[in-house]
């Protein structure tokens, strides 16, 4: 594996990330983007955003003639369409085509316009479906991948070529990182097309609201999954920006997993069900296991700080207040 880390030399004659960068943040409303805001602002730099409605980034033409025009020193590209298993099953098409566009919209607009960094977010999901465990960032490309999320897996993939090659042709100072599953204030949590985390928060209130004395849920639960608190990952953006200059893909992640059953058993406990779980064995489980090989981020200086019980707590407590304010 190829890391090119910048020595003490090549930080004192250019910096990776300058103090009180301007840096635009594609997809700034969404779960990634929103929290990469919040860091950066909290670090100083000036970010730039720009709503769906004043630019679709799947249009190449705005979005390149946007980049020209603001300039920004950097680009966090977090904007994509993302989902559940039900979700990537049911719309593959889109998440293929979304994710490429809006891909080869921004970094080729970047480009053209001079940014000096760009930071692409990919996702765990790029991993074959047998990676070894934890899974390391050379694991890449080695075996089938889930087919459940395979055509959003693919156009994350084509994302990582797509940067390492302007590295390689241009020298561009672009970069990716995998996350693993996140989680966080911003999240969706919406039954049809959300994650795990937030579906499982979203049952288990109403199941406790209507008084359910059983919660069905999907699969064995059997699967062993990594989750990590939206405002880590955040931290962990920004810590690459400054520090990290290599052609490999990055993994994200705190380093732990569990069961689905485990992570089952402690969002029942903290919406405060007293009901039964049962699982419908008939519907897909997904990856057997995805534990991201964190090695790499924790070389350069990243500890995740917020426990996965108490971000669950967090995350459920944000909600609440979301939808207390709808009605």
């Amino acid at each position: 594996m190829t890391t090119d880390l910048p020595g003490p030399s090549q930080e004192s004659v250019r910096p990776l990330l300058r103090p009180g960068a301007r840096i635009f943040v594609a997809g700034h409303r969404g779960l990634v983007g929103s929290a990469v805001v919040r860091r950066l602002n909290d670090a100083g730099h000036e970010v730039i955003t720009r709503d769906r409605d004043r630019l679709d980034l799947r249009d190449t033409a705005r979005t390149g003639a946007f980049l020209r025009e603001v300039r920004p020193d950097a680009v966090v590209l977090a904007a994509a369409k993302v989902g559940g298993i039900m979700a990537n099953s049911t719309y593959p098409v889109q998440f293929l085509e979304d994710n490429l566009r809006i891909q080869l919209s921004v970094v080729a607009g970047a480009h053209a316009a001079g940014v000096e960094r760009l930071l692409f977010l990919g996702s765990s999901c790029i991993y074959p479906r047998r990676a070894p465990q934890p899974i390391p960032e050379s694991a890449l490309l080695t075996g089938p991948l889930e087919p459940t999320n395979e055509a959003y897996a693919l156009a994350k993939i084509a994302g990582i070529v797509q940067i390492r090659s302007y590295r390689r042709q241009y020298g561009a100072s672009y970069i990716s990182a995998m996350p693993t599953n996140l989680y966080g204030p911003g999240d969706n949590f919406d039954l049809e097309t959300s994650h795990v985390l937030p579906a499982l928060i979203r049952r288990f209130h109403e199941a406790r609201r209507d008084g359910s004395p059983a919660v069905t849920l999907w699969g064995s639960g059997s699967p062993r999954r990594e989750f990590l608190h939206v405002d880590d990952l955040a931290a962990a953006c920004l810590l690459l920006l400054e520090r990290y200059d290599g052609e490999d893909p990055v993994n994200i992640g705190c380093g732990e997993d569990l069961t689905i059953r485990e992570l089952a058993r402690t969002i029942s406990e903290v919406t405060g069900y007293q009901g039964t779980v049962e699982w419908d064995a008939a519907k897909p489980d997904g990856t057997p296991r995805k534990l991201l090989d964190v090695s790499l981020l924790t070389s350069l200086g990243f500890t995740p700080r917020i426990a996965l019980r108490d971000g669950i707590a967090r995350t459920y407590a944000w909600w609440l207040e979301q939808t207390a304010a709808q009605v």
